[in-house]
């Protein structure tokens, strides 16, 4: 790269981030994935502009990921731009890698595409995958939304990176089709049918959502008048029928499980003694700490169910090399119990009375679609999360996006408690139903909406998405051994 073209790659990942939550300009990041992808193409280090391109796009989509290490700046404000940098440079690393192969195998910016689409797919489940800021995610904020129950986010996003592999190649017909494959997807959400409203029976659902500050969360001083907060708001007389169930966020009980003899009966109080679920910290029965989810039934909050996070935050919750951190001072920085969190088995249902069978995830796991798969057929989804960690901008939005793709992709709806925010109810196509602002203590009262039939994508998972990929990249491989292309950095 020469001059000033290198500026080009970053402007694209730029604006290519912009489709992303909260901006969610997806019609913004269309055509910089076209300008990056023609960029990467069109250079003598396609590996350098791919890197460039893509480090660019995740220091902006995930900027969000400092506000962890802020809130004792004292301690771990010095690894904040260390993270982020290291962060965007090393996902950044995967599409440079997209950049070489692309133009190596393929010869050309559909090549670069596909490339792009591969790491991605691959990004999204190697070592414990990191699924966050795909490029099919920019189409969560478009009427696209609902066609991810076809194909998921890679589907939604093979489209976009083809779609732009195409336009890059600037001949009409080229940017013809890329165009028409962009409004696929468009076209597909807008034309399945909504999700059903919730019938007058419906289970009522209240979401808790206290707004502990994460530096406040656990001061003494302070975290009982978060919980007494959150149990006015339990107690809060209904404004149409009363609440069936009470959700209340992950780690929102001020003790340890085993201290909380006296808390758990005042909260069933609270709740008129229907079903409560809360998150809460507790040591299992091998004595190691565990995130869990708990379920209280009845006006003595017993323990019904107890149900513990199996996807924990590498870094946050756990150390995947604890001697080398641990030597210079760092723990996980979310765990609040020493030496972090120790991993449950896996993902269950869980049977809540007067609502059914629902499946439970815990703040990171809505992240992963696969854990849908990996069940029965649930009612709905309850994800209790605590996103204070994140600030009060681009990382809690984030998380909802991807709660709204969960529920699209699935045909189930979600609901959400979130510490800090955004709690919502959202229906099996992904749509906000209604919410509580970030950064604001209150419930929300949402009655549950039906759940569409099997999806596509619950069928097959990622299989298709890779199956078409793998064949177009057959194809294109044989056609440019055939008709060489020459870039244009090389063309006399």
């Amino acid at each position: 790269m020469h001059r000033l073209s290198f500026l080009v790659p970053i402007a694209a990942g730029l604006a290519a981030a912009m489709g992303q939550a909260p901006w969610g300009w997806w019609w913004l990041a269309l055509p910089a994935f076209a300008l990056g992808i023609w960029s990467i193409a069109g250079a003598r280090r396609p590996f350098v502009a791919g890197l460039l391109f893509g480090t660019a796009h995740f220091a902006l989509a995930l900027h969000w990921i400092v506000e962890p290490f802020l809130i004792d700046p004292a301690v771990t404000g010095w690894l904040a731009p260390v993270a982020l940098l290291g962060m965007a440079a090393g996902f950044g690393l995967f599409w440079a890698v997209a950049g070489w192969a692309g133009m190596r195998l393929f010869r050309g910016p559909l090549g670069v595409a596909l490339a792009l689409a591969g790491v991605e797919l691959l990004r999204s489940y190697l070592f414990t995958g990191f699924p966050w800021a795909l490029p099919g995610h920019v189409l969560i904020a478009s009427p696209a939304l609902p066609a991810a129950s076809l194909a998921g986010a890679h589907g939604l996003g093979l489209a976009v990176l083809l779609g732009a592999g195409l336009v890059a190649g600037r001949t009409v017909p080229r940017v013809a089709g890329g165009v028409l494959l962009w409004l696929l997807p468009l076209a597909l959400g807008a034309a399945l049918p909504p999700a059903p409203l919730a019938r007058a029976d419906a289970p009522v659902l209240r979401l808790i959502q206290p707004n502990a500050p994460q530096h406040l969360k656990w001061d003494p001083e302070f975290s009982y008048g978060f919980f007494r907060r959150g149990l006015e708001e339990t107690a809060a007389p209904p404004t149409g029928r009363a609440p069936d169930a009470v959700i209340w966020p992950e780690t929102a009980l001020p003790e340890l499980l085993r201290f909380s003899d006296d808390l758990r009966p005042v909260l069933s109080a609270a709740a008129g003694g229907v079903p409560v679920v809360i998150g809460a910290q507790r040591y299992g029965d091998d004595g190691r700490p565990r995130n869990s989810l708990v379920m209280l039934t009845g006006d003595g909050g017993a323990i019904a169910t107890v149900h513990d996070k199996y996807r924990l935050v590498p870094f946050g919750e756990f150390l995947p090399m604890p001697g080398l951190f641990e030597a210079i001072g760092i723990g996980p920085l979310a765990a609040q119990l020493a030496g972090g969190y120790a991993a449950g088995d896996g993902p269950v249902l869980i049977d809540v009375p007067g609502v059914g069978d629902v499946l439970p995830l815990i703040c990171y796991e809505a992240i992963f679609p696969q854990e849908v798969r990996r069940t029965g057929r649930p009612r709905a989804i309850l994800h209790l999360t605590n996103d204070a960690w994140f600030g009060t901008d681009a990382g809690p939005q984030q998380h909802l996006a991807l709660a709204q793709l969960r529920a699209a992709e699935s045909g189930l709806p979600l609901f959400r408690a979130a510490n800090t925010g955004v709690s919502a109810a959202i229906d099996a196509r992904g749509r906000v139903l209604s919410f509580l602002p970030l950064g604001e203590a209150g419930h929300l009262d949402a009655a549950l909406p039906p759940a569409l039939p099997v999806t596509p994508y619950v069928i097959t998972g990622d299989w298709a998405v890779l199956a078409l990929l793998l064949a177009l990249a057959a194809g294109l491989f044989m056609r440019g051994r055939s008709n060489p292309v020459v870039p244009r950095a090389e063309r006399p």
